[in-house]
């Protein structure tokens, strides 16, 4: 069996076994598997709004799954995603709120702008970290994350003028020109919140697939993850590419973050945790393989399980099961070389014997 093949048959064999898993789970505490998945589904797609919302959750999952792929082609395991999509946030979202009055497309690009280079700004400090001090880009990343929420909080509830504030903790919606929300997309998914964020997810999707696959920067991202040393060697700079990819990373994070905040909620507001989408786009990514046309169709999972989960109280079930679920899937997908022995030809594995 191909290389390929197996890219695609583990992500799909893990989303089975999660599923299965999570049925069993649901057994043992007493619940009925068959009718808390068809309450999932039945909310998930049983109306056109509902369609829409899980493609205004695919938007910010997309982005985010993307800077973690990029990231992890470098070598790298990019944990401050959370921190980097929550910085693009706040940095876009008070450019909106103090500028109100800007055009439309404008604003638009003006916002996008800011939050990659907010988001960049936050991913280039582990890659800088890590290219000439060695220093674990996991740890950095991490607290990194708790930097930002609470840094975040305070410049929402300490720096933002009182007169884009509707309460302490809380801004006032963005104007017109800023939100991502559009009109036509809501008439044509029954006033969901379906906004251009799918658009920006697709055209990213593309623009680092490209990136990655035909372009010297993307050999050069792939060859350090494989082997630093052996690309010095070939003449790369691989403190270069490390700091490089980690700007990508947290430039496509930056923009999830402007793209969840601007385009489902329309202000900004103070966290009491790390952003959720930020460890969601990492599960999306790792499933997918790392692949950004798989993240696509991970992201559509993601989001079918996040809108549907309300269903499962149709059977009295907790939605929190989907997260079990979730995390089941992700366990297969970690668990690759499990499937992968079993899924291979006989002679193939006695030849790797």
């Amino acid at each position: 069996m191909s290389k390929r093949m197996q890219h695609i048959l583990v992500p799909i064999i893990s989303v089975i076994l999660g599923l299965v898993l999570g049925a069993l789970i649901m057994l043992v505490f007493g619940y009925d598997p068959i009718w808390g998945y068809e309450g999932l589904f039945q909310i998930a797609f049983g109306s056109v709004k509902n369609i829409g919302e899980i493609l205004r959750a695919m938007g910010p999952l997309i982005l985010i799954a993307l800077g973690f792929t990029v990231a992890s082609r470098a070598g790298f395991f990019n944990i401050g995603l959370s921190g980097q999509a929550y910085a693009g946030w706040i940095a876009a979202g008070w450019f909106a709120l103090a500028n109100p009055d800007f055009p439309r497309p404008l604003m638009i690009f003006m916002t996008v702008i800011i939050a990659a280079i907010a988001g960049g700004i936050v991913g280039a400090i582990p890659g800088f970290l890590r290219a000439f001090l060695g220093t674990s880009e996991v740890i950095v990343t991490i607290m990194m994350n708790y930097i930002i929420l609470f840094g975040g909080n305070a410049i929402i509830q300490r720096v933002f003028s009182k007169d884009i504030m509707r309460t302490t903790d809380s801004s006032i919606y963005v104007s017109q020109n800023a939100t991502y929300q559009s009109e036509w997309l809501g008439a044509l998914t029954n006033n969901s919140r379906l906004n251009i964020g799918i658009f920006f997810a697709i055209i990213a999707v593309l623009v680092i697939w490209f990136l990655l696959n035909k372009t010297t920067l993307g050999f050069e991202i792939r060859s350090v993850g494989l082997n630093p040393n052996a690309s010095e060697y070939a003449g790369m700079s691989a403190k270069r590419t490390i700091i490089l990819s980690m700007i990508i990373s947290g430039a496509l994070a930056g923009l999830g973050g402007v793209v969840e905040g601007l385009g489902t909620f329309e202000n900004v507001y103070v966290q009491s945790t790390s952003l959720t989408i930020g460890f969601d786009g990492m599960a999306v990514s790792l499933l997918a393989s790392n692949n950004p046309i798989g993240i696509i169709f991970a992201a559509f999972l993601f989001g079918v399980l996040n809108v549907g989960a309300p269903g499962m109280n149709i059977a009295g079930i907790p939605p929190e099961l989907v997260k079990v679920v979730t995390a089941s899937i992700i366990f297969f997908v970690g668990a690759h070389y499990l499937i992968e022995r079993f899924i291979k030809p006989k002679k193939q594995m006695k030849g790797g014997n």
